[in-house]
């Protein structure tokens, strides 16, 4: 047993290792890029180099106290905007180390402040400066700024929920190994065993939920407001305001799917709405962000389903739709839902680009793809003993089939 939690903590103190070298490896990158691709004469871009390695020394004279605290996080936001404002890859990149160590080592409301600075510090990068004194210059400026500190507080509140959830399950399991210490063989191995599993299922099912909902809605917000950039610098007003209104509503449904993650409800389009009905619902929004006309067809007799796998079903729906948007540069996409006698199938089909789907299956355990999204998807339909499979070519679309269990939901009886 106390080799087992030997072993737990030294993965728990490699992974802390591994995030701490994190903030240096943006800062290499952004430096590489900025060297790379800066217009700035080269004497100009040693200066650039210098002030970076000055940010790396001052994280890293920082890092040997315990608590950095306020004057830490002050001056690494200070060194990020004198970074930013001489190339924008610092902002790209290194800006989000001031998001981290804002949340991380300021208390209280100043965790907002120090993440409200360091996007506007980033926000002015992308956008070349302050806004123009025009009032639709300055609300669009100004909106993107308290975007990004929602979406920052929402991720960083989850990762805390995560922390306390695990802080709680060790400090359950301390009581449980004092009361059982006097057989210490084989219930406490299975004590490890299910401290384990637990963790593991739970972190799991938080990173699913976080990749299946909050990183596509981050995701669809960047490209909501990036479009709205470009509509207000081609002065279309009734067009920007289209694409801001759209990040806005998926910056409110993130937040709402944020709580529900947290608190391990299911989607919101299932809770009025059987499976077909909630597809036709996801998809139809994703064909209104995206221009791109989705086809939803339901085969079979449907029947309400246990909420698990109609869950899973769902979720897979929302996952190949953003895999779609982010990769397959598609004109059209079909959803196909079929209940049969004893398995439920979803299978979704693009004309877009295309994957060696082949090849790619080397990567990352087999995982075609090496993506989290695939991975995430696989995970959901075998966790309910289903299968999942997908087919694709360079240049011949991309089609994923996930079938799982046509398990029945029991109606109350009276």
């Amino acid at each position: 047993m106390e080799a087992s939690g030997s072993s737990l903590e030294r993965r728990e103190q490699q992974l802390e290792r591994l995030l701490a070298l994190v903030p240096y490896v943006l800062l290499g990158c952004s430096t590489l890029l900025a060297l790379l691709t800066g217009q700035q004469p080269w004497p100009e871009r040693l200066v650039t180099v210098g002030i970076a390695a000055l940010a790396a020394v001052w994280m890293w004279a920082m890092s040997a106290r315990r608590t950095p605290g306020s004057v830490y996080v002050v001056g690494l936001i200070v060194l990020i905007g004198v970074l930013s404002a001489r190339d924008p890859w610092f902002a790209s990149f290194f800006g989000f180390t001031g998001y981290i160590h804002s949340w991380r080592y300021l208390p209280g409301i100043w965790r907002f402040v120090g993440v409200a600075a360091t996007a506007t510090i980033s926000i002015t990068a992308f956008m070349g400066g302050l806004p123009e004194p025009r009032p639709d210059a300055i609300v669009t400026y100004v909106l993107f700024i308290v975007a990004m500190v929602a979406l920052v507080g929402v991720f960083s509140f989850l990762g805390d929920v995560t922390l306390e959830r695990s802080t709680e399950r060790t400090r359950m399991v301390a009581r449980l190994e004092e009361t059982i210490r006097e057989n210490e063989g084989l219930h406490a191995q299975l004590l490890v065993q299910a401290r384990e599993a637990g963790v593991t299922d739970e972190r799991q099912r938080l990173a699913r939920e976080i990749h299946d909902t909050l990183a596509q809605g981050f995701t669809g917000i960047v490209t909501q407001l990036q479009a709205a950039v470009r509509a207000d610098e081609a002065g279309d007003a009734e067009l920007r305001r289209r694409h801001v209104d759209h990040a806005a509503r998926l910056a409110r449904d993130g937040l709402a799917e944020a709580r529900r993650s947290v608190q391990a409800i299911g989607p919101t389009q299932l809770e009025s709405a059987h499976l077909p009905e909630a597809i036709a619902t996801v998809a139809a929004e994703w064909s209104e962000l995206t221009g791109v006309p989705v086809e939803v067809v339901t085969t079979g007799t449907a029947e309400p389903m246990h909420p698990e796998t109609e869950v899973t079903l769902l979720r897979i729906a929302q996952e190949a739709l953003a895999n779609v948007a982010k990769h397959a540069n598609a004109t059209r996409v079909g959803l196909t839902l079929s209940y049969m006698d004893d398995v439920v199938t979803l299978d979704v089909r693009d004309d877009g680009v295309g994957f060696d789907a082949a090849g790619a299956a080397d990567v990352a355990g087999g995982s075609p793809g090496g993506g989290f999204g695939l991975t995430s998807m696989r995970q959901r339909a075998t966790r309910l003993g289903g299968t999942f499979e997908v087919e694709s070519e360079p240049g011949g679309g991309t089609a994923i089939a996930a079938g799982v269990p046509a398990v029945r939901r029991k109606e109350p009886s009276a």
